[in-house]
């Protein structure tokens, strides 16, 4: 009964090393891939542009109206004092002060929505783009894909950007030439 427990063991342990050895020596692919280059393709990116161009365009017409309007109450403050109580001069101040006030921190505000809209916009995009990433490494048998313009020094790759434009059905701007290979990797068998 022990030798038997020994001998299963033994022979778990020659299978667990045989596995890992196969797992070892399966061929590694890296590729890399520029999100900024993957998400200026996607006509979605450029819809979320012009979207956020419109509402900028939208918040800054309203700021520049409220200002006009402000302008106008001071010149008419300025111009009407003469015939107002001290009563009705300070209650006007304090309310031109106030506008004054919410005036001065309108470009912020303006910031703060266009981030947040931004925001809401790109990540369904940037979602998107991920998944097709990982599909396409996957459908390309890439072990490993990285950010291009994060590393400094990387072992050979390829870049995957093409495939994931074809995963995404977008064609790649001036694709006449097929990506070009690092002399360390071999062509990927594309899958049809």
């Amino acid at each position: 009964m022990i030798r038997m427990k020994k001998f299963f063991t033994a022979a778990l342990m020659v299978l667990g090393l045989a596995l890992a050895t196969n797992q070892a020596s399966a061929q590694v692919k890296i590729g890399y891939v520029s999100s900024q280059d993957l998400l200026g393709i996607m006509p979605e990116t450029k819809e979320a542009q012009a979207k956020l161009e419109q509402l900028r365009a939208a918040l800054i017409q309203n700021a520049q109206e409220k200002e006009a309007k402000l302008n106008a109450d001071i010149e008419k403050f300025n111009k009407d004092t003469s015939t107002m109580s001290d009563a009705v001069k300070t209650v006007k101040r304090a309310d031109l002060q106030k506008t004054y006030q919410e005036l001065a921190g309108e470009d912020q505000r303006i910031q703060e929505q266009l981030q947040a809209k931004q925001q809401e916009l790109l990540l369904p995009i940037q979602k998107k783009a991920n998944e097709a990433v990982q599909a396409a490494a996957k459908e390309n048998g890439y072990t490993y894909v990285f950010e291009k313009e994060v590393l400094i020094v990387a072992p050979a790759g390829e870049d995957i950007l093409p495939l994931v434009a074809k995963k995404l059905g977008i064609k790649m701007p001036g694709a006449a030439a097929p990506a070009p290979q690092t002399p360390a990797t071999k062509p990927a068998a594309t899958k049809q």
